[in-house]
């Protein structure tokens, strides 16, 4: 079955009930609650093909279905003690904490893979909390098949993103966002990396579009990941699962440690770093040409560390999608050093800028940087698209914003066009390219995109600015539109005033210190 348009959000709001009043902090009821969808999901396949083996070969109904008969379909095996049934049947006053760990436990035990990744601190809800949120999951009808509960499941992770205050790129990429990258990238076929991998949206997403395109990402991708935190480790092998498939996630520090050995090795990269990290140890890092080949860059910030990591980690024909900070875009100095180089490589592919308020905890806009080995020996090598997006997007509420899916199929038609693909019409973003290309062939459309040459991003300083090549649409927005759009400016310019405030404290403090010295 497909979802009805609103069961995520009776779902959660169901749910926000029962903690509304709880005493557990956001970061202490996220996982389990998760938890909770996962191992319903489990359960269901898990009841499907213990239907389908019931109904076997004759000689498989002589006997019961083995363990080893579960893993050879590809499900996880469910013990008795685990299953949703069992304990949405235990006894008014059973220690509802404790059979749930236990669930968990028991579920672990019996798939290798899942070791030390689902929670065991139910012990910490309250008993008719529990109970409840089992109830609540309950509901979700047995005829689902994994997209619906795919999908549950990152409504969950979008609605606790911002409650548990994590930053950029450890936590969680605004869906629309990852469809965008996954839609520009084309992640048929081979390896894909994300060495900030979150909650592995950007595998889920590829997969996704593997599977729109007819085809079964088992077969079709593998997907390789590097991530910090342990507790985040956990979410992306249960998104994983929840999803139908299976990672290679390792817990390392990306700037220090290369578990995946990557230079050379994958296909696409996908990844939302967090932006703006200062304090990483250079010294450590230097030396290594394979990882970062275009060198250190002098300011305390690891933007360019993290773009030269997706850089080399390509092989010859590989693509790579990623967000990054606006401010990125037009770094001086050493920075744009890295940017000549990478443009004179032929890499540079695709720079798309978003609206603002996309992502839960950075409100400024942020750009889609893409490049492309492959185009290095096309005639596209000495050209870059760059798309001014910060016009199109839905409007959720008054903070949030996200792309529509025909909105991100037209922009990534807009590529497809750009890259003599044909464009697709597979969610309704045809309409919208033919008003902007009647003649379904790639033009510059001013306030939109401009196709640059390397001599003008030259004379542009080497900057990845989007609004520097588009130039301005001759329409006029709405009265309300433009209204809308002075106080957007308004506020960014409120913060960008009080960012340089602090970091004109922060010089103010390290002369003084200097000065002392």
């Amino acid at each position: 079955m497909t979802l009805t348009s609103d069961i995520e959000k009776k779902l959660w709001d169901a749910a926000d009930q029962l903690w509304t009043n709880s005493t557990l902090r956001p970061d202490e009821y996220s996982t389990p609650v998760l938890a909770l969808i996962f191992l319903k999901y489990a359960d269901h396949k898990f009841a499907v093909v213990e239907e389908e083996l019931k109904g076997g070969s004759s000689r498989r109904r002589k006997r019961a279905a083995s363990k080893d008969d579960f893993l050879a379909k590809g499900v996880l095996f469910v013990p008795e003690e685990a299953r949703f049934q069992t304990l949405l049947d235990l006894p008014e006053g059973a220690d509802m904490g404790k059979h749930v760990n236990d669930a968990m436990k028991a579920i672990e035990r019996e798939n290798t893979e899942l070791k030390d990744v689902l929670p065991k601190t139910f012990g910490k809800f309250e008993t008719s909390t529990l109970a409840s949120l089992l109830k609540t999951f309950g509901t979700i009808p047995m005829d689902a098949d994994g997209d619906v509960f795919g999908r549950i499941y990152e409504y969950f992770l979008g609605n606790f993103a911002p409650r548990t205050l994590q930053k950029g790129g450890e936590f969680f990429t605004p869906v629309s966002v990852v469809k965008l990258i996954a839609e520009v990238l084309e992640p048929f076929h081979g390896r894909i990396l994300d060495p900030a991998c979150g909650s592995g949206g950007m595998f889920v997403q590829s997969a996704r579009f593997v599977s729109e395109h007819k085809k079964n990402p088992s077969d079709e991708i593998s997907v390789h990941g590097i991530e910090k935190m342990t507790q985040t480790i956990r979410l992306t092998k249960m998104n994983l699962a929840v999803h139908g498939l299976a990672g290679d996630i390792r817990e390392a520090n990306t700037y220090y440690e290369d578990p995946h050995e990557c230079a050379g090795r994958f296909d696409y990269v996908m990844a939302n770093p967090p932006f703006n990290q200062n304090a990483v140890d250079k010294e450590r890092i230097k030396d290594d040409k394979g990882r970062f080949p275009f060198g250190m860059p002098k300011p305390d910030n690891a933007n360019y560390l993290w773009i030269q990591l997706f850089y080399s980690a390509l092989n010859d024909k590989g693509r790579a999608g990623f967000v990054m900070a606006n401010s990125a875009s037009d770094a001086g100095g050493s920075e744009r050093e890295i940017r000549k180089k990478l443009v004179e490589t032929g890499g540079v592919d695709v720079i798309i800028t978003l609206s603002s308020n996309f992502f839960y905890t950075v409100t400024l806009p942020a750009t889609l940087w893409f490049f492309d080995k492959g185009k290095q020996k096309t005639k596209r090598r000495d050209k870059v698209l760059f798309i001014d997006a910060r016009n199109i997007f839905w409007q959720i509420d008054r903070a949030h914003r996200e792309f529509t899916p025909d909105q991100i199929e037209y922009i990534a038609n807009i590529v497809r066009l750009y890259r003599g693909e044909k464009p697709e019409d597979l969610h309704g973003g045809e309409k919208l390219l033919n008003e902007a290309f009647p003649k379904q062939k790639y033009v510059d459309v001013a306030g939109l995109c401009k196709l640059a040459s390397v001599d003008e991003i030259d004379g542009h300083g080497w900057s990845f600015n989007p609004g520097r090549y588009v130039g301005t649409s001759h329409e006029l927005l709405p009265d309300e539109e433009s209204k809308e759009r002075r106080k957007e400016l308004a506020g960014e310019l409120a913060q960008l005033e009080d960012e340089g405030r602090v970091l004109f404290e922060r010089i103010s403090q390290t002369l003084e210190e200097l000065n002392r010295g």
